[in-house]
C-alpha cells in the first residue's frame, strides 16, 4: 500500500504545480502589473483542456499502456518547461499563456493515465481514502511549491532558473514512474487486458454515444454529476477574489505569496489529510453534511472582513485566519468529494472506469473553471461585498442539497460506518 500512496502521490504532485503557477503566481504578477481583475479572470480559459479531457480519455484507456502516457506527458512537460526558461514574461507575456496552456493540456492527459490506474490499484474504502488522500494532498503540495514557493522566490532567482528547476522535477519523476514496479501489478495489467479483449469496445469507440450512455446509467452517476458542477461555486469565488482584495488594500505581493501561497495551501493540506483518516471512522455522507456546514459558517466570517480597508495588524491577522480555515475545509471537502467520485466509478465497468471518472473530473474542473472566469467580472460590476454575498448564497445552497442528499438521496446509503 506504501508503494501505491508514494506513486500515486508524487503523480499528483507534478500534476498539481501548473495550477499552482495559474492560480497564484499569474494572478499576483498580472494584478502587480495594473490589469483588472475581470481580465485576471478571463485567464482561467487556460484550464480549457481540463475541460476538453473526457473527449480522449476513451484513448487513454483503449491505446498503449498506462506507463507510456505517464512517461510521455511528464516528459513532455519537461520539454516546455525547458523550452519556457528562454522565455521573458515582459516581454513574452503570449509566449508564457502558450506554456500554461500546454502545460495543462499535457497534465490533463496525465491525469487520465493516473486516474485509470488509481482506480486499478485501490481496493476497498480504506485504501480509497487513503488512496484520494494522496491524490488531493500531492496535488496541492505541487500547487504550493509552484504557486507559493516559487512566487516567494522568483523575484530573487528569476523566471529562467525556476522553469529550470521545473524541468529537473519532471525529468526525475519521468525517469521514475518508467522504472515503477507498482504499474507492474496483476490489478492493472487485468484491467488493460481485459479492454483489448472484450469484443464490444471497438464498436463503442467509433460508437461514443454508446459510451456516453454506459457513463450516466452507472448507479449513482445522476447526483454525482449535479454534485461535482456545484460544491465548490461560491468557495471557488472567495477563494480567487479574496486574496487579490487583501492584494488591493493589505498585503504586498511577497506576503500574499507567503500567507495564501504556502500557509494557507498548507492548511488547505492538512484538511485533505484528515479526511482520509476520518473516512476509515465516519460515513462520507455525515462528514460531507458536518463540514458544509462549517465551510458556510467560515464564509460569513470572511465575507465580514470585506468591510476592513484601512491597513493594521489585526485585520491582516483575520485575514490570514479566514484564508486558513477556507482552504483547511476546502482540502477536506475536495478528499470527500474525490472519494465520493471514485466509488461512483467503480460502480462502472472495467473497460469504462477511466473514461467515466475522467468524466466526473472534467466536470468537476468545469463547475470551478466557469465561475472564477466570471468571478473577478462580479467583483468589477457589483464590487467585493455584493459579489462575496452571492458567493455565500451558493455555498449555503450546495450545504442544503448534501444536508437533503445524506437523508433521502445518492449519499443515504453511506450513512454506515466504515
Amino acid at each position: 500500500m506504501n508503494d501505491k500512496l508514494v506513486f500515486l502521490g508524487l503523480l499528483y504532485f507534478v500534476q498539481g504545480i501548473p495550477y499552482g503557477l495559474q492560480s497564484s503566481l499569474l494572478p499576483v504578477y498580472l494584478r502587480g502589473a495594473g490589469h483588472s481583475l475581470t481580465r485576471i479572470g478571463f485567464t482561467k480559459i487556460l484550464y480549457f483542456p481540463w475541460v476538453l479531457k473526457v473527449l480522449w480519455a476513451p484513448l487513454v484507456d483503449r491505446v498503449g499502456t498506462k506507463r507510456r502516457w505517464l512517461v510521455g506527458t511528464v516528459s513532455g512537460l519537461a520539454l516546455t518547461c525547458l523550452s519556457s526558461a528562454a522565455l521573458a514574461p515582459e516581454a513574452h507575456i503570449w509566449g508564457v499563456a502558450g506554456t500554461l496552456l500546454a502545460m495543462n493540456t499535457l497534465a490533463s492527459v496525465q491525469d487520465i493515465a493516473v486516474d485509470g490506474a488509481a482506480v486499478g490499484l485501490l481496493k476497498g474504502r480504506g485504501e480509497l481514502g487513503l488512496g484520494n488522500t494522496a491524490q488531493v494532498v500531492g496535488y496541492k503540495a505541487g500547487s504550493v511549491f509552484a504557486g507559493g514557493g516559487l512566487l516567494a522566490v522568483i523575484d530573487v532567482a528569476g523566471w529562467s532558473w525556476m522553469f529550470m528547476l521545473l524541468t529537473f522535477v519532471y525529468a526525475g519523476v519521468a525517469l521514475f514512474v518508467w522504472g515503477a514496479p507498482v504499474l507492474d501489478e496483476e490489478t492493472v495489467r487485468g484491467q488493460q487486458a481485459d479492454g483489448s479483449k472484450k469484443g464490444g469496445q471497438g464498436a463503442d469507440a467509433v460508437r461514443p454515444w454508446r459510451v456516453w450512455r454506459k457513463l450516466l446509467a452507472v448507479p449513482g452517476t445522476p447526483w454525482t454529476v449535479l454534485y461535482v458542477l456545484t460544491y465548490k461555486l461560491g468557495e471557488q469565488g472567495a477563494v480567487t477574489m479574496f486574496p487579490l482584495f487583501l492584494l488591493d488594500h493589505h498585503m504586498t505581493a511577497r506576503e500574499l505569496g507567503f500567507w495564501n501561497g504556502v500557509i494557507a495551501m498548507g492548511f488547505s493540506i492538512c484538511g485533505s489529510s484528515l479526511g482520509g483518516l476520518l473516512l476509515a471512522q465516519f460515513s462520507i455522507g455525515a462528514l460531507m453534511r458536518r463540514v458544509f456546514v462549517l465551510r458556510t459558517i467560515s464564509m460569513v466570517f470572511q465575507s465580514s472582513l470585506l468591510t476592513v480597508l484601512e491597513p493594521s495588524p489585526l485585520m491582516k491577522g483575520m485575514a490570514v485566519l479566514s484564508m486558513s480555515v477556507q482552504h483547511f475545509l476546502g482540502g477536506l471537502i475536495t478528499t470527500l468529494t474525490f472519494t465520493t467520485m471514485m466509488h461512483c466509478t467503480q460502480r462502472a465497468e472495467e473497460s469504462i472506469q477511466a473514461t467515466h471518472y475522467s468524466f466526473l473530473a472534467t466536470l468537476e474542473v468545469l463547475g470551478k473553471l466557469m465561475f472564477s472566469a466570471l468571478a473577478g467580472g462580479l467583483v468589477d460590476w457589483f464590487g467585493f461585498q455584493v459579489a462575496f454575498l452571492f458567493f455565500l448564497t451558493l455555498s449555503a445552497g450546495t450545504a442544503l442539497h448534501v444536508w437533503t442528499a445524506t437523508f433521502t438521496g445518492a449519499l443515504r446509503e453511506h450513512q454506515q460506518p466504515k
